[in-house]
Parts: structure tokens; sequence; C-alpha cells
């Protein structure tokens, strides 16, 4: 029998989607440029799956003059163990200096405690009188909500304040403030504001739009299921396709992949036709919630996160990039029909 040998590389797909930067993003955004004067302290949550790729330069650039906390969230989900790659996390470490990081697992108290700890600290340097504010803002769908949450159940004992979902856009506007440490003799209460996800302008590349929708900051009708899933394929044989082999052997062919995953899981239109589009989009829901392996899919190394500084200069936080990405792509989505319609006629 041939050894397994997975691709190297992943077909570079120009035609798909290059931004998901939406009405109530750009609203989000100017409305926090607005509170940036009565803010204390920025929290930035990235996900530690694609703890590069989920970067937003258009944060640096309209909320520039305010302390940063880095906060990288879903660690349970980035790595089989409790903690993140040592290695991985001192490259991230220096690359942020000098805002300080944390890696966060919600369901894990004691990550929890090191934000609400250094917020504590934060609030004795700020020596602010009405109490610390704090602003979480991010990308959609990274954690922010699920954070406040978190936070307000360990630093005051008290349930949820912000709703949750599985797809973005669940929070499309500024959140009331919420205590999450109450005040005492030393130092006054903090708050934490909730925003909604803004997305970035335009994605440099295509496998970054992949990356991002993977893991679920664009809702899943902008990529095509089986063209998703297929990209999860090529990142489960870089990192153990062992992972699915109860439905199948290795294989570079997500075709056949989702016909054993949906014969065996009864995922099946009239006829016992595999239904594609139902089994891509349940194993990739799979993936999300850790029952498919637990890993990074970005590739952390200086070069690739100077190559993101690089992409963030000549972005430069551009919308009207935003409005030429969005044009282009209906070009390109516009073209590929006319090209379909000629090989049907």
């Amino acid at each position: 029998m041939a050894c397994f040998v997975p691709r190297q590389f992943f077909p570079n797909l120009n035609s798909l989607p290059r931004s998901y930067f939406l009405g109530h993003h750009r609203a989000g955004l100017n409305k926090m440029k607005t509170m940036l004067s009565s803010v204390d302290l920025i929290i930035e949550c990235r996900d530690c799956r694609v703890p590069i790729t989920s970067c937003n330069p258009l944060f640096e650039e309209h909320l520039a003059g305010r302390q940063r906390l880095i906060v990288y969230t879903k660690q349970d989900l980035a790595t089989p163990g409790k903690a993140f790659d040592p290695k991985k996390k001192r490259i991230l470490e220096r690359w942020h200096n000098p805002s300080s990081v944390l890696f966060s697992d919600y369901q894990d108290q004691k990550s929890v405690r090191k934000i609400l700890e250094f917020a504590r600290g934060w609030a004795i340097t700020a020596d602010n009188l009405v109490g610390l504010r704090m602003m979480v803002v991010g990308m959609p769908n990274v954690g922010k909500s699920t954070l406040l949450n978190a936070l307000r159940q360990v630093g005051v004992h008290k349930g949820k304040a912000a709703h949750t979902g599985a797809q973005p856009g669940i929070t499309k506007k500024i959140g009331t403030t919420v205590k999450i440490i109450e005040a005492d003799v030393e130092k006054e209460a903090i708050y934490l504001i909730d925003t909604p996800g803004v997305f970035i302008p335009y994605v440099p590349n295509p496998e970054s739009m992949l990356k991002l929708a993977l893991c679920g900051s664009v809702k899943d009708t902008i990529i095509a299921p089986v063209t998703l899933t297929d990209y999860l394929l090529f990142q489960l044989n870089i990192n153990q396709p062992s992972l699915y082999e109860q439905y199948m052997h290795p294989t570079n062919d997500i075709m056949a992949l989702l016909d054993a995953i949906a014969r065996k899981t009864g995922r099946l239109q009239k006829g016992g036709i595999a239904d594609f589009d139902a089994t891509a989009l349940w194993l990739i829901q799979r993936w999300r919630n850790g029952h498919l392996g637990k890993f990074v899919l970005d590739n952390i190394t200086n070069d690739n996160l100077d190559l993101n500084r690089r992409e963030a200069q000549d972005l430069d936080g551009s919308l009207n990039q935003a409005r030429r990405s969005q044009r282009e792509s209906r070009r390109l989505r516009s073209k590929q029909r006319q090209t379909d319609n000629k090989y049907l006629e």
C-alpha cells in the first residue's frame, strides 16, 4: 500500500470573497472611537487558533492612544493540553511588546482570574475616582461576549450580561457598561463595555479568509461549505490524518471523505445520495467544538509576523480598499457565472 502524502499547499482560490466588513462593523468602530475618552484600557480579543490572522489593523488605527491588553481566547480549542506552546507564546509576546498578553480558556477560572488580576493592577495605577472602564474589542466571534460573561461570573458572581452564539453578529451595537469587580476600600469598581465584532476591511490572501471562516468569524453562507471543509481536510492532514480515521483512510479527496461520512452518519438525500453541504457543515462544527482535533491554523514564526506587519501597512485600514474589494469580488463572481454558463451551452 502506497504511503499517504498530504498536500503541501492549498490551491489559491482568488474567486473567494475577501471581505466581510458590514454596516454595523463600521458603525460600531466609529462609536468605539467616540468613546475612547471615557475608556482607560482596551482589551483586544484574538482567536488562539488564528493568533496572527485574527489581528485587525483597524483597531491599531482607530483606537490608538489607549493602553492595550491582548487576550488570546479559546486556548482550549488550540491545544490538546492545558498550556499553549511555550515557544510560540514567547514569539507572540515579543510581537505585542510593550502591550501585555494573556491566554484564556473561559472554562478555566484560573485563566479568567489572571485577567481580573491584571485589571485590578491597572486600576491601582490608573487611580480613577469614578472606577476603571475597559472596552473589549476584536474580530467577529472571537469570544468577546463570552469573556465579559466569564469575568462577570468570576468577578462579581452574577449571571450572563451579554448574548452569545455560534454564528458571528450576535452583538451588533455597543453594549451597556457591566461591572466585573466590586469597589472596596482600596479602589473603585471596574467596568467592562462589550462591542460588536469588527472584520478586516480587506483580507490580504484567500487562505486567511478560509482560516477566519473556519473559525466562525464569517457566516457559514459566505464560503461554500465543501470548499471550507476541503481546507479543513488540508489542515487535518498536515496535523494528524488519524483524526478522521473512523470514517476513512487518509485522503486528499474531500468529496470521497464527505461521501464516506454522510453514509456513516446517515446524512443522505433521496435515493441514498450523500448530502455534501449538510455533511460539510457538520464536520466544520465538529472541529470548531474541539471534537476533531485541537490545533493552531497559523504558522507562528517571526517571518510570518513580519509579513503580517507589512500586509497591515499596505492595507493601512483603508475602508476604500474594502469597497474596491467588494466590487472586485462581485465582478469575479459575475465572470465565473458567465464562464459556467458557456460550458453549459
